[in-house]
């Protein structure tokens, strides 16, 4: 491809809306323009590397023995209706009505869909295992699209799904899926992590998602580097470390004057105790009527444990914790009232201070067990510097891009859409389900994130727009450009993807953009190294430059393409 005849719009301001590095660097380096919140369009070189990735998306999938298939993106509501998806899923789903009134949306997942399509072709378990995939454009209403690419409202998805007769055989399926998933990422150049996952509105028993490190992510994981040990953090366990000890170890009650003193940093703060010695209570309502939530006062509440524990819930409302109290919030303690209380398993140890139950005051030590009873379970959220819960070492926290994501829904969706096989003995049997996605534009942003410098993009090699780049300093001399023709005919012959820089301008501007764009390898030959027979041969990671012959440039690229 002649730099010429393509369209790559560089800029080289930073533009002022963009704040990941893979958004400013896209912008800049002509591979995307926003057509609003969210929307991008994705411009021909960004478009070559969303390829190249589907390329090794299809590669390994197919080497699984999936099957690829394309839905639409317009769906009816009535399949969502059945499993309950259509009222449970909120603003994020686009909703529409066709010219006969009738409802619809965009589809932001298939699971619905692919499940109908089982539901009306699968019959007998001699159709089963099946495992069937697309590539489609999604479509998800975010309140906050941001970091480019990375967060849109339209977007592209490979998702696949298995079908099997028993949990035996979506164990496998799931197996196979992860094993693909590393081989994907890894030809993609990425570094990642799998990690435990919570299943969130896609339902199932299980799930684990597939993390790319980088500050741009909107993700928290929690990783373990002893035993490997790695979670989201909306699903990770840990055990805190003991409590610091600000206050003697008599377990006697002894209530204490704070004055309009009412939050944890407020009142450790006022009795020069860390606040790992105190009790946050915290009064929520549920389903069942009103209950305590208790933490050390450390920790922050993890709401989705708690969730799976009692049910939806809502913090109490100033007049409501008097009402059912008697005590202003601020003030409220674990003992003297008769509440359901939920607390943490951190506080089974140590002696405490928490509100007295009366305003002004707090109560010194509190013990569990001896001062109130609770359900003990993990419920708050990890953090560096927590202990790993199944080797004890230091775990730490890093922020990470969610690139893929694998579930076992079992039978969530096959058993509302009736999908369902007779077995050997004619007894009809619900299919069991996996589902399994990966975002290209995450694998090409987060690859972006991992690999740049202060000049630009470095792709890695395996999905860059082109190879190779070549870069002739003066096509106005014979021998540069006729040189630079024949390197450029020689390695498209061997199926090379080779662009070359065959516009009239300075060297200057040529190697800004060469380095902006991020091709892996750039040939450069001028006037100066064809008098000593040489053209350069250049690493844009490495930024390390060789001279060797013309007639060598075809052998060093097969070599490291």
């Amino acid at each position: 491809m002649r730099f010429s005849n393509i369209f790559i719009p560089t800029l080289r301001e930073t533009p002022a809306e963009a704040e990941a590095v893979s958004h400013i660097l896209m912008l800049r380096a002509g591979y995307v323009r926003q057509l609003a919140a969210g929307l991008y369009i994705y411009l021909p070189l960004a478009w070559r590397v969303m390829e190249r990735i589907n390329k090794i998306i299809r590669e390994e999938m197919n080497a699984i023995g999936a099957q690829e298939i394309s839905m639409p993106a317009l769906h009816p509501s009535e399949i969502w209706e059945k499993t309950g998806r259509w009222n449970d899923i909120g603003d994020e789903m686009f909703r529409l009505k066709d010219r006969g009134g009738r409802d619809m949306c965009l589809g932001m997942t298939h699971e619905e869909i692919i499940t109908w399509l089982a539901s009306m072709e699968i019959r007998s378990y001699r159709n089963l295992p099946q495992v069937w995939y697309q590539i489609q454009t999604k479509f998800r209403d975010e309140a906050r699209p941001r970091s480019g690419i990375l967060r849109t409202r339209e977007f592209i998805m490979k998702d696949s799904y298995s079908f099997d007769r028993d949990e035996q055989g979506l164990e496998e399926n799931y197996r196979k899926h992860a094993e693909t998933y590393h081989r994907i990422f890894k030809r993609c150049g990425l570094r990642y992590y799998q990690v435990e996952s919570d299943p969130g509105m896609m339902g199932g028993a299980l799930a684990h998602e597939f993390m790319s490190p980088s500050s741009a992510g909107e993700d928290t994981i929690v990783l373990c580097s002893k035993c490997g040990y790695a979670a989201n953090v909306e699903l990770a366990v840990s055990v805190s470390p003991p409590q610091t000890q600000g206050h003697g170890q008599n377990p006697a009650l002894e209530e204490i004057a704070t004055p309009e003193k009412r939050t944890v940093v407020e009142v450790s703060e006022f009795l020069k105790s860390d606040p790992s010695c105190f009790i946050k209570s915290l009064l929520l309502i549920g389903p069942e009527g009103p209950f305590l939530a208790l933490l050390r006062g450390d920790q922050e509440l993890h709401e989705k444990k708690l969730r799976k524990i009692a049910g939806e819930f809502r913090p109490a409302q100033r007049d409501e914790v008097k009402e059912i109290l008697g005590v202003e919030a601020g003030f409220i303690g674990p003992h003297n009232n008769k509440l359901k209380k939920i607390a943490d398993i951190t506080l089974r140890e140590g002696i405490y201070i928490s509100g007295a139950n009366k305003k002004g005051f707090h109560t010194r030590g509190i013990k569990a067990d001896v001062h109130f009873e609770a359900g003990w379970h993990d419920i708050h959220v990890a953090k560096e510097g927590d202990k790993c819960s199944k080797c004890g070492a230091v775990i730490m926290e890093e922020k990470v891009i969610e690139i893929g994501n694998i579930f076992k829904l079992g039978t969530k969706y096959s058993r509302p859409l009736k999908a369902v096989y007779l077995d050997l003995n004619g007894e009809e049997k619900e299919i069991i389900m996996g589902s399994y996605g990966i975002g290209p534009a995450r694998i090409a942003a987060s690859a972006i994130e991992q690999n740049n410098d202060r000049d630009g993009i470095i792709w890695p090699k395996s999905i860059a727009p082109f190879d190779v780049e070549i870069i002739p300093l003066a096509n106005d001399d014979k021998e540069v450009s006729d040189t630079a023709a024949e390197i450029y005919r020689d390695l498209q012959g061997e199926n090379f993807e080779v662009l070359i820089d065959d516009r009239d301008e300075r060297p200057g501007v040529k190697f800004k953009d060469a380095d902006l764009i991020g091709i892996p390898y750039q040939i450069i030959i001028g006037k100066k190294g064809l008098k000593e027979g040489l053209v350069e041969f250049k690493s844009r990671e490495t930024k390390e430059t060789e001279r060797i012959a013309p007639s060598d440039v075809m052998a060093r690229v097969r070599e490291v393409c």
